[in-house]
């Protein structure tokens, strides 16, 4: 037999920069919107991030959400409320040789199948610019949502997507670019009481997307941009669901990580199970949806009653919790990533994104080495799954060695 040298392969370490909205105070870059980005890549050096998923967003003097009825408010990092030109992007590629940090991809968060037409419309045309604007940064990829039509059923958002999502798609193609979807359900979206407001948000949804992609001739366009923690609220489990897209063929469609996590409080599932709270939320007021944005919020007791946010490495090692997913088991997840996806891992970006509510500071200094600690745990989190499936799948395997045990199966109840 041959001898299989050892050689892990890592993935790519990166952070959102929604982690800190503010870096730079508003009255500095609304006046310079790139001296944002440049500090930005100047504080993932020091927090020792390989890259940033720049975060896109309309300015707040744009945005049709108020950020108080927001559960993790949005930054725009880039900003385009003017054309990001040459000039621009050779700016922010100055900062990045300067800094040796580079960008993943760009990140806009919004819905984009809004039933609202003028707004629709007005989502659409920032997402295009988000296209140009990574064009001339030199990053091949988007990440954002696809959305929900709330007027429309499910089966009707299907339609909706190939007639109003796919020309993005198109748009997507025409610059070289693929669109990652990311699948947070985004329950507290709306004061309905919808669950699932982001069509593409677990497996059977992505297949049936990227059939309809397929279709139209941009099936390459379309990849997820998978992200555990919706996955937990849920009930899923990482290797359950990658087992499933690789039998179904479908395993190439995660083509990117975010690492967040969710921990599932047992009480709230007791209350209200994996629905969330479906009465008396108080984002309804004497019939009607509350006038108060801030009310709004309220909305996400859909999602909160029942499980929080964490941000790797914050939430205590827990394996009866792994194996109830309630909370996420990192090193299965990229155990799983490697041993079930057809990935090139060295080129596929792991993003820290940041949503753990009582550790979101907006102040620099206090949050840099929580920060700090979670990208480092990210990354040894990583390398230890890389070594384990290197070491297994590869040199043992290479030489007819047995791997000891059974580890965590696909599918067991």
């Amino acid at each position: 037999m041959a001898i299989q040298s050892f050689e892990p392969q890592y993935m790519k370490i990166g952070v959102l920069t929604a982690a800190l909205q503010e870096l730079t105070p508003r009255e500095v870059r609304d006046a310079d919107p790139d001296r944002a980005i440049e500090e930005w890549l100047e504080f993932a050096a020091e927090l020792g991030a390989d890259y940033i998923q720049l975060s896109a967003a309309l300015h707040p003097s744009e945005a049709d959400v108020p950020p108080e009825a927001m559960l993790d408010p949005v930054a725009n990092t880039l900003d385009l409320r003017q054309p990001f030109d040459a000039a621009r992007a050779r700016r922010v590629e100055a900062a990045s040789r300067a800094t040796g940090v580079g960008l993943s991809d760009i990140a806009y968060f919004d819905n984009m199948l809004h039933h609202e037409p003028g707004l629709r419309k007005k989502k659409a045309d920032f997402m295009r610019r988000v296209f140009d604007a990574a064009v001339l940064m030199g990053v091949d990829a988007v990440c954002g949502f696809v959305g929900r039509n709330q007027q429309l059923g499910m089966d009707r958002n299907l339609d909706d997507f190939e007639e109003h999502f796919v020309p993005l798609l198109e748009a997507a193609k025409e610059r070289g670019l693929v669109y990652r979807v990311e699948q947070c359900p985004m329950p507290g979206w709306t004061t309905g009481d919808n669950f699932h407001n982001n069509i593409g948000y677990t497996p059977g949804a992505w297949i049936a997307l990227h059939r309809i992609a397929e279709r139209r001739g941009v099936g390459d366009q379309i990849r997820i941009h998978y992200d555990p923690s919706h996955s937990i609220l849920m009930g899923q489990d990482t290797r359950s669901m990658f087992q499933y897209l690789k039998d179904a063929g479908y395993g190439f469609l995660i083509d990117g990580f975010h690492v967040k996590g969710q921990v599932v409080d047992s009480k709230g599932v007791s209350a209200w199970g994996y629905g969330g709270q479906t009465m008396e939320r108080g984002d309804w007021i004497d019939g009607r949806p509350s006038d108060d944005p801030a009310d709004h919020l309220n909305a996400w007791k859909k999602q909160v009653v029942l499980c929080e946010h964490e941000l790797p490495g914050t939430a205590r090692h827990d394996p009866l919790a792994y194996l109830q997913n309630r909370t996420v088991d990192w090193l299965d997840h990229q155990l799983a990533a490697r041993e079930l996806l057809p990935l090139d891992a060295a080129n596929t970006h792991l993003v820290v994104e940041h949503e753990y509510p009582p550790a979101r500071i907006q102040d620099r200094e206090k949050l840099k080495p929580i920060l700090e600690g979670s990208i480092a745990f990210t990354r040894k989190i990583d390398e230890a799954a890389a070594c384990m499936y290197a070491l297994q799948q590869q040199v043992l395997a290479g030489q007819g060695i047995p791997v000891q045990g059974l580890g965590r199966e696909a599918y067991r109840s």
